[in-house]
């Protein structure tokens, strides 16, 4: 049986391309960004739009190496991933977005094939099991979503 796993698949696709309850698609609002400004900051100690895509992918990649019990996962990758310094000659934001489509199609495929007794096994390298993971980072998208959202229109 595997509805639980159902449910958060469909929670998924909503939060990054359909129609979640909350408003637009993590897709939709990605899209409307102008690549001109994403390494702007508001403040100093703020963060710019690519700074929270790409803590964004950070959470999401950790997320889909935890699933994919083949993978072998370097817990100091993704500790240097999360909030990792941004170099735009480097990072641009057309990429980024590959990055955050990519490993969320590959959460969303590993997913269709677990069953629901996965969310009570407990996460490498950490003390929470995968509910609590898998509800985390939906959760922790909406939020960055938001930011991404309001920054851009801040930053017009």
């Amino acid at each position: 049986m595997n509805k639980e796993i159902q449910y958060i698949n469909a929670m998924l696709k909503a939060l990054i391309n359909g129609e979640p309850w909350y408003g637009r698609s993590a897709y939709s609002i990605l899209a409307e960004v102008d690549e001109q400004k994403v390494h702007r900051k508001l403040k100093e100690n703020t963060h710019s739009l690519i700074e929270l895509l790409f803590h964004m992918i950070a959470w999401a990649s950790f997320t889909e190496k935890c699933l994919d019990r083949d993978q072998v996962m370097d817990p100091a990758n993704f500790e240097t991933m999360d909030w990792a310094e941004i170099n735009p000659s480097l990072h641009n934001w057309e990429n980024a977005l590959g990055q955050f489509k990519s490993a969320f199609n590959g959460i969303l495929q590993v997913l269709e094939k677990k069953q629901d007794s996965l969310l009570g096994e407990i996460v490498p390298l950490r003390e929470y099991n995968f509910r609590f993971l898998l509800h985390g980072l939906i959760q922790h998208t909406v939020y960055h979503l938001g930011q991404i959202a309001y920054l851009n229109k801040l930053l017009d």
